[in-house]
């Protein structure tokens, strides 16, 4: 959820520490701090809020140093202010942490016996303490971060910085992302690679339960249990020029206006442009030899997953289970033999999922990851790994992921199907074709985005909202309600449109929005029955629907759009992006804070 960012050098390093947290700051901006050793002594500049307020600071308060640690944060344990902001530090040692130690109360009341006195909440400042204990008992740091790491219960990435020592940064992992990157003269830390993209190219992920001492010239790698080991080193393609806004006001944006590109590229690197045959990874598995699939991923991941679950059983006919990682992990359900899991991810490293892996893991199923991450956690923990190719996603409500989570979902759906004698070849490439014209149905939608600005400033009024969809696109009404929700702060809920008469049509008012999604399936009917039954209780019926649908509603609803007549198959996908813009510019009609909204990170990396 933090983010973490090291650098060991032979120049002064706080510039560095700070640009490498502003690349981080969609994991979290409660509050931010960077430490350096000046001599033998550990300084510190902390500040409440986003990275700006620090960097203000530190124009007034300049930090020297040739090696140094910083955080961004997203608050777990304690207020999000500065006393509780990282690094924390003693005199021996300062750490940041991203993660939670579940033990640290029991940690903290042995320490305060020992005599140790905390100024903060957060569970983090155990660790410093811990460790200076142990090194003023005559232990170097290096034995010191071995003994104290054996101590520490729950999920964790660390990075720590020892008084005394300039020459020695040490960083370890359990549960949470760590990479180390690879300079010239100097060392870099980060908790993924985009912290470090203008830096280096050339990246080490450090594995579960590793620790690794970095010098300016080397890196050691011990595995949990202290020894040595060998750790690759990865080239990695990203660079700073591509998080950029390219001109838009906000990341959320450029990553709407990109989705016909990465879904362009998603799908090249799934189907082969000149014979239309599919080009996915080998499967340890045959998908004739299964019973059901476990499809499983958290908020718009979730989504996806419930999209998917649509397409595998009425396309391949094989039955999919679908829940919420953190539900999942919890039940214990029993699983088929031989049976696949399939995990959906942005960032391959959200807690709850990875414990779902685990759990599926013990129960022998193998498992397919569908990330945008490579390196990720997940990606590495899979039997087979199905990659996004949306490139870094900077806005911390979902949009370019998600429509190429789908893609990935479809072509998985439409391998299983043919596999499973459910469809033909030549219908196999007709769904094909209609998913290599979703980029061009995009670009028409964006083209009217104007529109969807226009209706935002009476939706921006609302205090509630109701989404309805039925089919594949019921799911696609649920994310649009959480778009709505993460980025606007206005209450919003879906529905099954079916579902309206069983409780929420009591809701209905004039004052009450409702958003209907409508593409033309064999649904059409039933939904524009439900919009008339919203019409008739005086509700502001907004509605998404193809051309003939618009055009066949009577009375006219508050407000309706006619987007791309398209195959229902690839409707789930044309019919996000609309729920984005509306999202989008309600939020800007509010005022929110759109790339950041309050109290959300991107990479959810603790329970």
């Amino acid at each position: 959820m933090c983010g973490i960012v090291g650098v060991i050098a032979n120049r002064p390093v706080a510039s560095l520490v700070l640009e490498g947290l502003k690349r981080l700051e969609y994991r979290g901006y409660d509050s931010a701090g960077i430490a350096t050793l000046s001599g033998a002594n550990i300084e510190r500049r902390r500040a409440q809020g986003k990275i700006s307020n620090l960097d203000a600071r530190l124009q007034q308060e300049p930090l020297p140093g040739n090696i140094g640690i910083g955080h961004t944060r997203w608050a777990t344990h304690g207020k999000p202010n500065e006393t509780n902001a990282h690094p924390h530090a003693t005199k021996r040692v300062a750490v940041v942490h991203n993660g939670i130690i579940e033990n640290y109360k029991e940690l903290r009341a042995e320490l305060e016996g020992k005599g140790c006195m905390f100024l903060s909440d957060t569970d983090t400042e155990t660790i410093a303490h811990l460790l200076t204990l142990y090194i003023e008992e005559g232990l170097s740091p290096r034995d010191a971060t071995a003994k104290a790491l054996k101590r520490l219960e729950g999920a964790f990435a660390l990075a720590l910085l020892f008084s005394g020592d300039e020459n020695l940064l040490i960083g370890a992992r359990r549960g949470s992302p760590l990479a180390i990157g690879y300079g010239d003269g100097e060392m870099y830390l980060g908790s993924d690679a985009l912290a470090l993209a203008p830096l280096t190219n050339r990246i080490t992920y450090l594995e579960e339960g590793d620790w690794a001492e970095i010098k300016r010239d080397s890196v050691t790698v011990h595995d949990a249990s202290d020894a040595v080991v060998k750790r690759p080193i990865q080239q990695t393609s990203l660079s700073g020029a591509m998080i950029g806004k390219a001109g838009y006001r906000h990341f959320m944006l450029k990553e709407i206006f990109e989705q016909a590109g990465v879904i362009g590229d998603t799908l090249n690197s799934l189907v082969d442009p000149a014979t239309g045959e599919l080009q996915l990874p080998e499967l340890p598995f045959n998908w004739k030899d299964l019973s059901r699939i476990t499809l499983i991923g958290c908020g718009t991941a979730h989504y996806a997953g419930v999209v998917a679950k649509y397409w595998f059983e009425q396309i391949a006919k094989l039955s999919v289970e679908t829940d919420i990682a953190s539900e999942f992990r919890y039940r214990e359900g029993p699983m088929p033999k031989g049976g696949v899991m399939i995990v959906v991810s942005q960032s391959g490293e959200t807690a709850d999922t990875l414990a779902a892996i685990h759990y599926a893991k013990s129960q022998g199923q193998k498992i397919i990851a569908i990330v945008n991450v490579l390196g990720s956690s997940m990606a590495r923990l899979a039997d087979v790994v199905v990659p996004t190719l949306a490139g870094p996603e900077i806005g911390v409500a979902s949009t370019k992921a998600f429509t190429t989570q789908l893609v990935v979902l479809a072509i998985l759906a439409l391998d299983c199907a043919v596999k499973r004698g459910m469809i033909t070849k030549d219908e196999m490439a007709t769904h094909v074709k209609t998913l290599r014209e979703v980029p061009s149905d995009i670009n028409a939608v964006v083209q009217q985005h104007e529109q969807i600005r226009e209706l935002s400033q009476s939706l921006a009024e609302a205090r509630d909202c109701i989404y309805l969809g039925r089919g594949l696109n019921y799911p696609i009404a649920l994310e649009g309600a959480l778009k709505l929700k993460e980025i606007s702060y206005i209450h919003a809920e879906a529905y099954a449109a079916g579902e309206l008469k069983h409780g929420p049509i009591a809701l209905i008012d004039e004052d009450m929005p409702v958003v209907v999604l409508a593409p033309r399936d064999a649904l059409f009917e039933k939904t524009a029955s439900n919009i008339q039954e919203v019409m008739a209780r005086g509700g502001k019926v907004i509605v998404f629907a193809h051309p003939e649908g618009v055009k066949s509603i009577n009375p006219k609803p508050f407000w309706s759009m006619a987007l791309p007549d398209v195959d229902s198959f690839v409707s789930p996908l044309l019919y996000a992006v609309p729920m984005q813009l509306l999202a989008y510019y309600t939020a800007m009609a509010k005022g929110t804070d759109i790339d950041q909204p309050r109290n959300l990170a991107k990479s959810v990396t603790v329970e």
